[in-house]
């Protein structure tokens, strides 16, 4: 770093070594008001702002700082890549529970998945179903405000519930809070065995009605995923367990045409599936809707009316609609549900979130201005 405006001496992506450098930072840029792009490893595609940005990354911020097999505890800074998370945990056989997805191949990106780029988005794969989001395996945090004040929040237990819980908060707010510079992440063991059983030639109404039946029942799924007319259920967990459960699945739904895959070609399957490798066209508009699963199948249908396709997770809560219909048909479609639109046809698009209510977006505003008064973090990006 030289002396004088710091934002003026560095190039248009800048990558801090350090807490006190990410501080030093935003603290100028807080000034300024100079409008960063805050980026983990570059697998999601940049907003197109209506202004200029300098993009901040925290790919340098990275290192696993602790890991604790036996308290199923890993701390590691934000820019640690996924991969070299999971390699770790699966030596002491333990895994990320909540399987985030890989964004990489459904927006034609490169880069590297992020644990802080997982945090902040709230990446969530299929096993939500089971065991709930990123957001309920947090721990605790370390960020950056917009003012440039580093903050801690959590501990390394679950227990540790002292406070606000700042983490949670975080969580799914897409950068605009605060830079993550370390979490805490609470691991689970990984299952030791694995089977997936296919429903084949179902509708998507078909497909919900199997997912509610199957979700209330003793069964415990732990993915629940539709696509190209089959419905999908993972079974997982001890051998003689996973056998006893597919013996159940007969009774609990019978006449049904049934395929079943297991472990190594199972885990394939649900890698493809979290990863939307079908929906791997970048040119086709994508969407991801939050719904109620009871109103998964009604949804979902006055989607597939507007012309295009659908597939459903977490056993219907999540649908992806990949199609060139009219954003206002998209997210009236949806009711009640939220639309957030992951793809456009036009490069770097990045992610448009539907307009809050008035309530709500009071709130919105409330909490940026105390964490990010000047409105330099990803500013604009949730009121798009």
């Amino acid at each position: 770093m030289t002396d004088g405006n710091m934002l003026a001496s560095v190039e248009t992506v800048f990558a801090p070594a350090d807490e006190l450098e990410l501080s030093a930072f935003l603290d100028e840029a807080h000034k300024t008001e100079k409008a960063l792009h805050i980026m983990g490893g570059g697998t999601r595609l940049k907003p197109s702002f209506p202004f200029e940005t300098t993009t901040l990354t925290t790919r340098r911020l990275s290192g696993i700082l602790t890991y604790e097999p036996g308290a199923m505890t890993l701390i590691a800074r934000a820019g640690t890549p996924v991969e070299e998370i999971e390699a770790v945990l699966a030596i002491e056989g333990q895994a990320l529970a909540f399987e985030p997805m890989d964004h990489r191949t459904v927006l034609n990106t490169g880069g590297v998945p992020t644990i802080g780029g997982v945090v902040a988005t709230n990446a969530s794969g299929p096993r939500r179903v089971q065991i709930g989001a990123c957001r309920d395996h947090l721990l605790g945090v370390r960020f950056a405000d917009g003012r440039g004040r580093i903050i801690k929040n959590g501990g390394r237990v679950m227990k540790n519930v002292t406070g606000l819980d700042l983490g949670k908060l975080l969580c799914g707010s897409f950068g605009t809070l605060g830079v993550l510079t370390e979490v805490a992440i609470k691991t689970l063991p990984a299952p030791e065995s694995e089977l997936s059983v296919g429903f084949n030639n179902v509708s998507v109404s078909e497909a919900s009605r199997i997912f509610q039946t199957v979700l209330a029942s003793p069964m415990e799924i732990s993915g629940a995923a539709f696509r190209s007319g089959t419905a999908w259920l993972r079974i997982e967990g001890r051998s003689k367990q996973v056998k006893y459960r597919r013996e159940k699945i007969f009774d609990l739904l019978p006449h049904y045409n049934i395929d079943f895959l297991y472990d190594v070609v199972s885990k394939d399957l649900w890698s493809r599936l979290r990863d939307l490798h079908h929906f791997d066209d970048p040119q086709l508009p994508l969407w991801r809707i939050l719904v109620k699963p009871t109103d998964a199948s009604i949804v979902a249908s006055a989607l597939e009316n507007l012309g295009g396709t659908v597939s459903l997770d977490w056993g219907g809560g999540l649908i992806w609609f990949a199609g060139q219909a009219d954003a206002l048909e998209v997210r009236r479609a949806c009711g009640t549900g939220q639309a957030l639109l992951m793809r456009n046809e036009s490069p770097f698009c990045g992610p448009r979130f539907a307009p809050e209510g008035k309530a709500v977006a009071r709130l919105s505003k409330a909490l940026r201005n105390q964490f990010d008064p000047a409105a330099i973090l990803n500013r604009g990006l949730m009121d798009s």
